[in-house]
C-alpha cells in the first residue's frame, strides 16, 4: 500500500482527518438517509444556481448541512463537476432523455430510482454515487426549467428512499459519509483513472437505463 505519510502536513490531509475524526462514530440508518437527502439538495440547489433558475431549498424537516456534512457536501459538488466535464450532454436534459412528463409525480420518482437501480446494479462505488446525484439534479433543473418546481421535493425525497433501501448499509460500512474524502485525498494517478473509469461505467448504465425505459 503506498505511504501516505508524505501528505501530513497537506492541507487537503488535514481537511480529511478533521471530517473522518467528526464521523468517528458510524451513524444510524437513519441519519445516514436525512444526511443524504441533505447532500440531495444542495448538490440540486447549486445546478439551479447554476442554470440561473430559482427554487427555494427549505424544507421544515430537512436541516441545512453543517459542520463535517458541509464539507462532504464540497467535496461532492467537486466529484460531481468531474463528473459533468467529462460527459456533458448525459446530465442534461434528462427528462427530455427518458421520454417523461415531469408534471405527474408517480413517473418522477418512477423514473429517478428506475435509474438510480440500474447505476448500481453491477455494484457500488463512489463514482456511481455521484453520478445518481448528478441525474438527480439534471431532472430537478428540467423539473424547474418546466414549471413544476415542487418536483424537486420528489426528487430528494425519492433518493432518500433509494439511500435507505440501497446505500444505507455500504454507507455504514465505510463508516458514513466521510469515507468519500479518500476520493480526494488519494493524489495516486491509479486512483484517479479508478475514479475515471467508475464514472464511465456509470455512464453506460445511466445509457443502459434510458434504453429499457424507453422500450418498457
Amino acid at each position: 500500500m503506498r505511504d501516505m505519510t508524505v501528505f501530513e502536513r497537506s492541507p487537503v490531509t488535514v481537511f480529511a482527518a478533521e471530517m473522518m475524526e467528526v464521523f468517528d462514530r458510524t451513524p444510524t440508518e437513519k441519519e445516514l438517509v436525512s444526511q443524504s437527502k441533505e447532500l440531495c439538495r444542495d448538490f440540486i440547489h447549486s445546478r439551479i444556481i447554476r442554470e440561473g433558475l430559482s427554487w427555494s431549498k427549505v424544507e421544515p424537516d430537512l436541516p441545512e448541512p453543517h459542520g463535517a456534512l458541509a464539507d462532504v457536501s464540497v467535496v461532492l459538488l467537486k466529484l460531481g463537476d468531474e463528473l459533468e466535464c467529462m460527459r456533458p450532454y448525459v446530465y442534461r436534459n434528462i427528462a427530455k432523455q427518458l421520454n417523461i412528463s415531469v408534471a405527474v409525480e408517480a413517473v418522477v420518482s418512477d423514473a429517478f430510482l428506475s435509474v438510480a437501480t440500474e447505476i448500481l446494479a453491477m455494484g457500488i462505488t463512489w463514482g456511481k454515487v455521484v453520478a445518481i446525484y448528478a441525474v438527480a439534479a439534471g431532472l430537478a433543473v428540467d423539473c424547474v426549467r418546466q414549471g413544476h418546481p415542487v418536483m424537486v421535493h420528489t426528487i430528494v425525497d425519492s433518493l432518500g428512499e433509494f439511500a435507505r433501501r440501497s446505500l444505507v448499509p455500504w454507507l455504514k460500512k465505510r463508516g458514513g459519509w466521510g469515507d468519500i474524502s479518500k476520493c480526494v485525498v488519494n493524489m495516486d494517478s491509479r486512483a484517479h483513472a479508478h475514479w475515471l473509469s467508475t464514472a464511465l461505467l456509470s455512464w453506460r448504465e445511466f445509457i443502459k437505463t434510458m434504453y429499457i425505459y424507453l422500450t418498457k
